[in-house]
């Protein structure tokens, strides 16, 4: 019996050693591509490209479902040519990931051509980024934000702070170099709390006036300089419901491309009951309130188009599973039913 568990065990091991070093290789040949031009204008030729104009990605309907396809090096440069462009278009583009097969993956804004000619070639849509995210799988939701948070950063990022000169993006788009002052600059997220306060049977969510009607979520803020994530949460919370922090403790974390770039780092905060009254700022929110489980339970099953009554109100719905507001919520719900 015992060699029977250690072979088992031997099987385990070398299944764990494998995935491990195919993450690692994929890792470091990741990293050799954003260090080497070179070796990245060579990827280039044989990577996959997903596809921008102005920012939106592109979809294509197939029955129900959305996809976000990805074109080969030949399927661009045809694309290309088609408006009179160069291969040198290509450079333009900004290495976002590979597969495990090495394949590198690209992204690329065509905005400066038409966006109608592109559309019928490729028979799909350049699609608002709020909307791909909600329609396309997990996984492609991820990247599609990603390949827009550093498309945008590239876009705005065009000239040196210092010296007002012109910025060079490397072949890979993880740095720019302005070259009269020395100066490299790295693509940069600005970290975000968004905590879900609980006063221990009910959970605070609020919303602001361009929120879609009748949707929650839970409070969040910058963290301003200086300040740790700790910090952050108790001011939030005291600026925008006039509440006290009394404990919190961390869920998890997701990278959001709205407004810009951010890492959203998701909180759990205790209120005492007690000392649980509202006093709302009302320049920051429109409304913010106490929701109890059975209310937030049947919030969690309702979707934004199902949420307006006959009178014109709207019940109350919340973020999509895609968000990590989403998370949060679920994560207060199955504690206050386990």
């Amino acid at each position: 019996m015992a060699a029977i568990y250690q072979a088992a065990y031997r099987r385990a091991s070398s299944l764990a050693c494998r995935l491990h070093s195919t993450y690692v290789r994929k890792m470091r040949y990741l990293n050799e591509l954003k260090e080497d031009d070179s070796l990245c204008r060579q990827a280039q030729a044989s990577g996959t490209f997903y596809l921008f104009h102005n920012l939106s990605p592109f979809l294509q309907k197939v029955g129900k479902k959305y996809l976000v396809p990805q074109l080969s090096a030949a399927e661009m440069k045809k694309i290309l040519e088609k408006f009179k462009e160069t291969e040198q278009w290509i450079e333009k583009s900004v290495l976002i990931g590979c597969s495990d097969e090495h394949v590198p993956h690209f992204a690329l804004d065509l905005g400066a051509l038409e966006k109608s000619v592109i559309e019928s070639e490729l028979k799909g849509l350049f699609t608002d980024l709020r909307k791909a995210l909600f329609v396309v799988d997990g996984s492609d939701s991820s990247l599609l934000a990603s390949a827009q948070s550093l498309l945008r950063w590239h876009d705005s990022h065009q000239y040196c702070s210092k010296t007002g000169q012109p910025t060079q993006k490397n072949i890979a788009g993880s740095k720019r170099v302005c070259h009269a002052s020395g100066i490299t600059y790295y693509p940069q997220m600005s970290p975000v709390v968004i905590i879900l306060v609980s006063d221990g049977s009910r959970c605070l969510l609020a919303r602001q006036p361009s929120f879609p009607q009748g949707m929650y979520t839970a409070l969040s803020g910058f963290c301003d300089m200086g300040e740790n994530v700790e910090e952050t949460i108790r001011r939030e919370v005291a600026e925008e419901v006039g509440l006290e922090v009394e404990s919190l403790w961390y869920s998890a974390s997701q990278h959001w491309p709205f407004p810009s770039s951010c890492l959203m780092i998701a909180c759990h905060a205790l209120v005492r009951a007690e000392q649980a009254e509202i006093s709302m700022n009302s320049l920051e929110l429109e409304e913010a309130r106490w929701f109890g489980l059975e209310e937030v339970v049947e919030g969690l099953k309702r979707e934004p188009r199902s949420s307006k009554q006959d009178d014109g109100s709207f019940l109350p719905w919340f973020p999509p599973k895609q968000a990590i507001a989403h998370q949060l919520i679920c994560e207060w719900v199955k504690r206050q039913t386990s």
